[in-house]
């Protein structure tokens, strides 16, 4: 019987998560290695899926994707953890929250969970209020 070993990094994850927030702000591989300290050509593999990390490059990588460190590491299979977390800072972009929880959803694929979240970005985008206080609307508590 073969043995796969499992990785402990979901590079899935971190590596959309670079693409997007890369492509997001108009960066290319070399401003994000200018302000990471992570080679773009590491940055690179990260984002094709074939990288694996190192856990100074994870953390550079999380630090300035403002994501926890924990929704990327763990691993990618879920089959069998029936009671995984999805992981967030309270500063995290709401649409970044989303689309954690629609990517943990078992009852959606990957590419409904990916066409939810795109969906709700745009909403998002365009119904959000940056800079208001959203306490201070009418009816919220």
């Amino acid at each position: 019987m073969a043995h796969t070993e499992k990785s402990l990094v979901n590079t899935i994850e971190l590596g959309r998560a670079i693409r997007r927030k890369r492509e997001e702000q108009g960066l290319s591989l070399r401003d994000v290695a200018d302000e990471t300290g992570v080679s773009a050509s590491t940055l690179s593999r990260i984002e094709n899926g074939t990288g694996k990390p190192d856990a100074d490059n994870i953390a550079r990588l999380t630090a300035w994707l403002n994501m926890p460190m924990e929704r990327v590491m763990g691993g990618q299979d879920r089959e069998g953890d029936e009671s995984r977390a999805v992981v967030y800072f309270p500063q995290e972009p709401m649409p970044e929250i989303v689309e954690a929880h629609l990517r943990a959803d078992r009852n959606l694929t990957p590419e409904t969970a990916k066409a939810l979240s795109e969906l709700f970005r745009v909403a998002y985008a365009q119904f959000s209020h940056p800079g208001q206080d959203p306490r201070g609307r009418k009816g919220r508590k």
